[in-house]
């Protein structure tokens, strides 16, 4: 997108609503630039009336109206600020909620893909640039300039030939600003691109706080951190100094402008052409003038700031996930939850070639059916293409005789409920993390899900019990609680097909065995699709698919496959029989 392009979408999607505020807003700079150059014409008069010709009943009257031009001028910058605050803020809100709203969207591969650091930046530094093109700029475009113009009209008013002197100087400063903003706008890009590198890191380092201490590597983390920091400190350097060159430029040409008036203004006068009154009245509004030159001089900075934070903050928005439903799609309707399979393809890159390959299953309505196979065979792609998170590249997926594909993903992800290994928790409480399967559940009903996930055991003993905060990801809990609560809520979703990822994964015997209990309850009389590295778990499972290098090369239960399938058959006596 280009420049203008750019300003165009901002203005259309997140400016023009708050049109009437702004207006509002350049009122009262009107009022602001009136005011301010009403102050510079008022000083013929008074040095005039007051000084040379001494007359004595003006003495109150003009000190007194260049005392309301200020208090007009202070009144009206503060309004016009106030307005275009809750302008930029308000924008602000919009901008963050329409990024919010295009990450809960994406894709799920766009996720795992994404650095979390650079979204955290632009969510907040790139926005906090683009607010301050859409507002500040905005009002200082506006200010400056109807300043600018009433200042200039009153120094033609006293003087056309000095006034076309000064004005020769605000080209120049504005072609200065311009080369400046370029550069600003280049080592911007650079900054935030480096800010979000670091953002990331630190998410890491906090995740991963356990690991470093561990591993010894304080050192290690503390060198990387400061080569993230140096990077940072080089690009914040290279901005303050394109900054810093602003000011010695402007006082230069501030200088050179303040020079030629005063030399031409003491020919003028020297000639008669020029009386003193009218040379202090134009120095004042020529002074006062260079506040506003100076700053739209230098606009042209937070404009190409804001341009570049948007070229990074629009595209986030923009995404469209690959993971779409047809127009006309239908609602999915279940019955008894069988799942079908046919000739299902899948890649998650094309450089990476076919993850999955023909791959062709039957699952039947509320039985189990478990897949097996060793790590990166496939298992939980086939597992994430059931509720959508990916798409097939070939093939159909039907759930009681109907294609997820033609079917609403609401309907479809309605009806599918996940357990994994990574249990996902948020940093609230208990009751709203069982809830968050359903938000209307009365009490008694997140308490027998409780009950039934055998979570109650644990709450019960917590000083808090259901409204104890569990930290970020449920850091104060162990393995098995977490597990446990991820169970509960997956109870309270009530849903026909259940998905189990490795959930029993890394757990003690005890915790595992009274896990197990939970997923029967769970699973009875529901569609169960699980993923176990532990065969015991799913040796009574109706059907058993053997998965290999994403393809099907053995099914049937477990005695069958003991029979037919070399491949189950060494699963088996390395976990079964050594133990």
């Amino acid at each position: 997108m280009t420049s203008l392009q750019i300003l165009k979408r901002l203005y259309k999607d997140y400016t023009i609503k708050y049109l009437r505020k702004i207006l509002i807003s350049v009122f009262f700079t009107l009022l602001l630039a009136g005011s301010t150059s009403s102050i510079a014409y008022l000083l013929d008069p008074a040095i005039k009336q007051l000084f040379i010709l001494q007359e004595q009943s003006l003495m109150y009257v003009i000190p007194a109206v260049i005392i309301f031009a200020f208090a007009v001028k202070a009144s009206s910058l503060y309004i016009a600020k106030v307005i275009m605050i809750n302008v930029a803020a308000e924008v602000r809100k919009d901008m963050q909620i329409d990024m919010f709203a295009s990450l809960i969207k994406a894709d799920t591969k766009l996720i795992d893909n994404k650095h979390s650091g650079k979204f955290i930046t632009n969510l907040t530094n790139d926005v906090d640039m683009i607010t301050n093109l859409v507002s500040t700029a905005v009002l200082n475009l506006f200010k400056d300039s109807l300043t600018l113009i009433g200042l200039l009209s009153v120094m033609f008013y006293q003087n056309w030939k000095l006034s076309l002197i000064a004005i020769v100087m605000i080209p120049l400063a504005s072609i200065a600003a311009r080369t400046l903003g370029k550069r600003i706008g280049k080592v911007s890009t650079q900054q935030m691109d480096r800010v979000g590198v670091l953002t990331s890191y630190l998410v890491e380092l906090f995740k991963n706080h356990k690991l470093t201490k561990i591993f010894q590597k304080e050192s290690f983390e503390k060198n990387r951190a400061g080569n993230f920091l140096d990077s940072l400190k080089e690009a914040d350097r290279k901005i303050k100094i394109v900054f810093t060159r602003a000011s010695p430029i402007m006082e230069f040409l501030t200088g050179i402008m303040i020079a030629c008036m005063i030399f031409a203004s003491a020919k003028l006068i020297a000639n008669g052409e020029l009386e003193i009154s009218n040379f202090f009245s134009f120095l004042a509004a020529m002074m006062l003038a260079y506040q506003p030159v100076r700053s739209l001089a230098t606009l042209n900075v937070a404009i190409q700031q804001g341009i570049a934070g948007a070229r990074r903050v629009l595209p986030v928005i923009d995404d469209v996930p690959e993971v779409q439903e047809k127009k006309d799609a239908k609602q999915l309707i279940f019955q008894k939850g069988e799942i079908e399979f046919e000739n299902i393809e899948f890649t998650y890159s094309k450089k990476e070639g076919l993850t999955l390959q023909s791959i062709n299953l039957n699952m039947p309505g509320q039985k189990m059916t478990a897949l097996v196979g060793l790590s990166g065979a496939g298992k939980s792609t086939i597992l994430n293409l059931i509720p959508r998170f990916y798409d097939a590249a070939v093939g159909d997926i039907k759930i009681d005789n109907q294609s997820i594909y033609n079917s609403s993903i609401y309907s479809v992800r309605k009806g599918i409920s996940l357990v994994s290994q990574d249990t996902t928790l948020f940093d609230d409480t208990i009751k709203n993390n069982i809830a968050y399967a359903n938000l209307d559940a009365s009490q008694k009903e997140l308490e027998e899900a409780a009950k039934y996930s055998f979570a109650n055991e644990f709450i019960d003993k917590l000083p808090n019990k259901y409204d104890t905060i569990i930290g970020e990801n449920g850091i104060r809990l162990s393995g098995g609680e977490k597990q446990r609560l991820s169970i509960a809520r997956a109870i309270l979703k009530k849903s026909p097909i259940i998905l189990l990822d490795e959930a029993t994964s890394s757990l003690d015997a005890e915790t595992e065995n009274k896990i197990q209990k939970a997923i029967n309850f769970l699973t009875k009389g529901r569609t169960t699709i699980v993923i176990a590295h532990r065969l015991s778990t799913i040796l009574n499972a109706d059907k058993i698919y053997v998965i290999d290098k994403g393809k099907v090369i053995g099914e049937g239960k477990h005695e069958e496959l003991l029979k037919n399938s070399e491949v189950y058959k060494n699963f088996y006596e390395k976990q079964i029989r050594k133990s």
